[in-house]
């Protein structure tokens, strides 16, 4: 987020003229500043102009999913792709789960079922602006280096490091083989949930509930793409993971240190 006493900015990307009408005034009336489009063509158009330093700077992004042109999941997609890891909302009518995950496969942190409650959509606004910085409270130290003394269901710190890999959890970035890479708030939340239960198989059911808070039986290869992308950010070869390992059949287990095993 900008300065301190600047008001957090808003992109809503609503087709909906009442509900965008409604919304506005509302987000508004709490101390947002509020941008408004209506497809996601324009909304890409503001956030990725042909020149960098004309994008449109917001805090986070309210994406509706049924949007003329390009919908939802397209738009998120081109944003990650492009390396735009503003935290976007998902407004959906869809609340099937196999369309959530799809969500969050395309690259949005957080999913919110129309018709939704006012109150809810604040605090999940207000969880998202503070979700950038969940650990400058942190009661550990800031670094730590993974080894024997890792606990399950332990909290890191700001940086985590483990064979040569250094996961800064507040700016969303992985330092490894030489280069960083940046994640979005979902990549890093699955990340930072096997990090903090070092060596325990993680069963794919646990993720939806505890990381995704989706409580139903659904399609789980959401979690395995996301998997096969945190295995290119960390793993020397990727197709023979030493740290992100697959459980056949239940989930997938974080080994900090495959020497030890």
């Amino acid at each position: 987020m900008s300065a301190a006493d600047a008001k957090p900015v808003l992109l809503l990307v609503e087709d909906e003229e009442h509900l965008a009408r409604g919304l506005i005034f509302n987000l508004e009336a709490e101390g947002y500043t509020v941008h408004h489009s209506i497809d996601g063509e324009t909304a890409l158009g503001w956030l990725l102009p042909p020149q960098k330093q004309d994008a449109l700077k917001v805090d986070v992004i309210l994406l509706d999913v049924m949007l003329p042109g390009k919908n939802g999941f397209i738009v998120a997609h081109e944003l990650r792709a492009a390396h735009n890891f503003v935290p976007i909302l998902m407004l959906t009518a869809r609340g099937r789960p196999e369309d959530i995950l799809r969500g969050f496969d395309s690259g949005v942190d957080d999913y919110l079922t129309k018709p939704f409650d006012l109150t809810i959509l604040m605090a999940r606004i207000k969880g998202m602006l503070r979700r950038l910085q969940w650990q400058s409270a942190a009661p550990e130290p800031a670094e730590r280096e993974a080894g024997g003394n890792a606990e399950i269901g332990a909290t890191v710190g700001n940086n985590y490091s483990f064979a040569g890999r250094t996961v800064d959890f507040a700016n969303l970035e992985i330092h490894a083989l030489g280069h960083t890479e940046r994640l979005t708030l979902m990549e890093m939340g699955l990340l930072r949930y096997l990090v903090e239960n070092p060596r325990r198989v993680i069963a794919r059911k646990e993720i939806l509930e505890k990381v995704w808070r989706v409580h139903e039986d659904t399609d789980t290869r959401a979690i395995d793409n996301f998997i096969v992308r945190l295995r290119r950010y960390i793993e020397d070869d990727p197709s023979k993971p030493k740290h992100l390992l697959t459980v056949r059949g239940v989930g997938y287990r974080f080994q900090p240190d495959p020497a030890a095993e």
